[in-house]
């Protein structure tokens, strides 16, 4: 991978997160309600069969996003212009710029497709935040490994992905409007990263939250700051997965 200059001149900035909620176990599916245990048994044979036809032509998830884009650069968005249904108002891109991985996933909803009564944070910002129909919030990202397959999801700090800070109960409202209905670049990458977001809902939720704390802690601790700019804070929360296990978990949690 050739690697260019970050975005506005500015380092790459590799900081721990700040916080590493626990991950749902066994004990959380079981209480989850009936629907949404559902919802996350469908979502996880989703990806395993999206993953089935890939392997059958020697693929995987990333490389269906890089394929004719060219030399992959670091900071760079994949595909051009991002993927955006302009239905349901979802966006997702890839890049690279993490140590610890190949790159990650940045999924987004923006404005149009947010529920009713959701608002920004209101906070003295230093910086604009994109207003009216460019509003867009960065819902979670998700790291992948060299063989193309998820390895963790991570909440970043907002000047990581330049949208505006909603609080965590405004996202986890916004990630049943996740959807990418189309085929561009990737029906299956698409398919893969929607049902994502379902069967790993518990797990985002409790990042979300984590993120919050996190946030909270670190207003209280620099009050004269806008930690929400401080490029040394990259990513306020983290939490590794694995799909397999999770998918077997969810299928006992539902069968049982």
């Amino acid at each position: 991978m050739r690697r260019k200059k970050p975005l506005r001149g500015e380092k790459s900035v590799r900081g721990k997160a700040q916080v590493a909620p626990r991950a749902p176990d066994a004990a959380d599916y079981a209480r989850l309600p009936r629907a949404q245990l559902a919802a996350m048994h469908a979502a996880g044979c989703e990806i395993l069969e999206c993953y089935r036809v890939l392997r059958k032509g020697g693929l995987n998830i990333v490389g269906e996003v890089l394929r004719g884009q060219g030399t992959f650069y670091e900071m760079e968005h994949y595909p051009q212009n991002d993927v955006f249904d302009a239905e349901s108002h979802a966006q997702y891109y890839y890049h690279a710029h993490r140590a610890g991985e190949h790159g990650h996933f940045h999924t987004f909803l923006r404005r149009g497709g947010m529920p009713g009564g959701v608002a920004p944070l209101d906070y003295p910002h230093h910086e604009p935040w994109p207003e009216g129909d460019d509003q867009l919030a960065h819902l979670i990202a998700i790291s992948m490994d060299d063989y193309g397959y998820p390895t963790g999801l991570f909440a970043p700090n907002r000047w990581v992905v330049d949208d505006a800070w909603f609080g965590a109960g405004d996202l986890i409202r916004m990630l049943d409007g996740f959807r990418i209905d189309h085929a561009f670049p990737s029906w299956p990458v698409n398919r893969w990263i929607g049902a994502m977001v379902v069967l790993f809902r518990p797990h985002i939720e409790a990042l979300l939250l984590g993120r919050d704390r996190a946030f909270a802690d670190l207003r209280r601790a620099l009050p004269d700051e806008d930690v929400l700019e401080r490029r040394d804070i990259e990513v306020y929360a983290s939490m590794p997965i694995a799909v397999e296990q999770t998918v077997a978990a969810v299928r006992l949690a539902f069968e049982s």
